[in-house]
């Protein structure tokens, strides 16, 4: 009986984070609904409010928790979490970027490379062997990505194709950076993730001379987006983040770029080609067979 034990618990355990991740990273997806309920707020005001609404919701949870050690757990703030919390903000504003200078197909092939990158920073920082099936779930991924976007893909501006990268490393960084700092509140990182990105969104409000001053619809749908579609995301991502390996936690990224454009079509009617379905369905059994050896892979170990 204890060697079953021993052989099950690390299944349950990685089987476990993946589930979180992945459901983390479908509701971050939701966020094409709260950009298309925008009125009039500029991009960096939008990213401004929501980054404000996420350090409000995240520093409740953390009060929830413990209010007592809420103080302690803000002196948290040593390397991994400056680390985590800047790679946070360059996804954030990295998208941002990029959407505004390149197509939309561009981004989102580009922000599709932050598996390779996380595999790579994994292995060179965390000693994280990245099994071979993983490598061929990341190779199929892309080829699901690029198939969704196929028709779209275009050289683009030179500063949104960056962006794009800047965004898949950011993500990457931030996946990492959730492995190697087990022994800090995980929470943590996505605090400083979420004040880095209001000071670099308010400072390039300011800069644009585009203000602060937002409707109030705007300002509502902003925070709202903060606070349930970011926070909520980033509160199951670094939940499953223990026992799943940098690497996949970026693989699961993908689960994003397949819902976004469908909660689009099904609230807005927007169309979703064939091409979409076929590629999200790739990406689909990329995920599903990296989760499946995975698992198997917990077992043995």
């Amino acid at each position: 009986m204890p060697a079953f034990r021993k052989s099950v618990q690390p299944t349950k355990s990685y089987a476990r984070g993946v589930v979180l991740v992945a459901l983390g990273m479908a509701v971050s997806s939701t966020i094409g609904l709260g950009v298309r309920s925008i009125d009039q707020a500029t991009p960096w005001q939008i990213l401004m409010y929501r980054s404000l609404g996420t350090v409000g919701f995240i520093a409740a949870v953390l009060i929830f928790k413990n209010a007592a050690e809420f103080s302690a757990s803000i002196r948290q703030f040593r390397l991994p979490a400056i680390v985590g919390g800047t790679g946070l903000m360059l996804a954030s504003c990295g998208v941002i970027i990029a959407f505004h200078h390149t197509t939309v197909a561009n981004a989102f092939f580009l922000v599709a490379t932050a598996p390779l990158f996380a595999a790579l920073m994994g292995a060179a920082f965390l000693a994280e062997k990245v099994r071979l099936e993983a490598w061929g779930a990341i190779g199929l991924g892309l080829i699901g990505v690029t198939i969704m976007v196929g028709d779209g893909l275009s050289r683009g501006d030179i500063w949104g194709n960056v962006a794009g990268l800047i965004a898949a490393f950011g993500l990457a960084l931030f996946a990492v950076s959730l492995r190697w700092s087990r022994s800090t509140d995980l929470l943590v990182l996505a605090l400083a993730g979420g004040g880095l990105t209001f000071v670099v969104a308010a400072t390039a409000t300011a800069v644009s001379g585009a203000g602060f001053s937002v409707s109030v619809q705007d300002l509502v749908i902003s925070l709202a987006m903060g606070a349930f579609q970011l926070g909520c995301a980033l509160l199951l991502i670094t939940a499953g983040s223990t026992s799943v390996p940098a690497a996949e936690i970026a693989l699961l990224g993908l689960v994003e770029i397949i819902l976004a454009p469908i909660w689009v079509w099904l609230v807005f009617g927007e169309h979703v080609g064939l091409l979409t379905l076929v590629g999200g369905a790739t990406v689909l059994c990329a995920l599903l067979f990296d989760t499946v050896s995975g698992m198997r892979s917990a077992r043995r170990g």
